[in-house]
């Protein structure tokens, strides 16, 4: 089973060092491993390079009515703190017809649309999807043990920097590709002809007014 433990044990084998007896023990190569893994949140930085199965979560967003768009997309809504990458964005339940770059945007800290309601497939960082280490493949939990040990490389084994920095990328292509694997079978989303949608003006906007920032 994969635990903070056994990552950092995981990434000091790469690097040939020694493995911890416990994640609290008194070395340096642990104070360094903390400071990736807590400090700039290596799950979360592993978890932006690809659309996990494993970390993907499912749910309705209706729009924030506290929010008014001065231009293009009339509806705001405001995304989960959870997220961590968008995967799909539909207007129905069912994913059938995922919605196009003209239907809708996704910027900073909200997606746009001009529907009431919208249904979103995003990577999560919650602990129940991205953060719960018992839902990880083996091949995504060897991507972030070669992770840490190439950003603890230059402080535990300079001279593995280099080795350490090509092992991650292999294992993140290897995880990819495994993870690709897991999906069903997916079609082009049909043209706005075809669904008899109206075209509507792309790009940044000013979000107006607000009263708050929850939805």
């Amino acid at each position: 089973m994969t635990t903070q433990l056994t990552l950092y044990n995981g990434a000091l084998c790469i690097l040939s060092q020694p493995e911890l007896s416990a994640v609290d023990e008194d070395k340096e190569a642990r104070h360094v491993l903390d400071h990736w893994y807590e400090d700039k949140d290596s799950r979360k930085a592993c978890l932006e390079m690809g659309n996990w199965n494993f970390a993907t979560r499912t749910l309705s967003i209706d729009y924030n009515s506290s929010i008014t768009p001065s231009f293009g997309l009339k509806r705001a809504f405001s995304k989960p703190s959870d997220w961590v990458r968008t995967t799909e964005v539909s207007a129905d339940e069912y994913f059938s017809a995922p919605m196009t770059d003209l239907e809708f945007k996704d910027e900073a800290q909200y997606f746009f649309a001009d529907i009431d309601k919208i249904y979103v497939r995003m990577v999560s960082n919650d602990n129940s999807y991205g953060r719960d280490l018992s839902l990880w493949p083996e091949s995504f939990t060897n991507m972030v043990e070669a992770y840490l040990a190439w950003k603890i490389a230059p402080r535990v084994n300079p001279k593995r920097e280099d080795e350490s920095k090509e092992r991650f990328e292999d294992e993140r292509k290897h995880a990819r590709s495994k993870d690709a694997l897991q999906e069903g079978i997916k079609f082009m989303p049909k043209t706005g002809w075809q669904r008899s949608r109206r075209s509507r003006t792309s790009g940044s906007r000013d979000l107006g007014s607000r009263s708050s920032l929850t939805g």
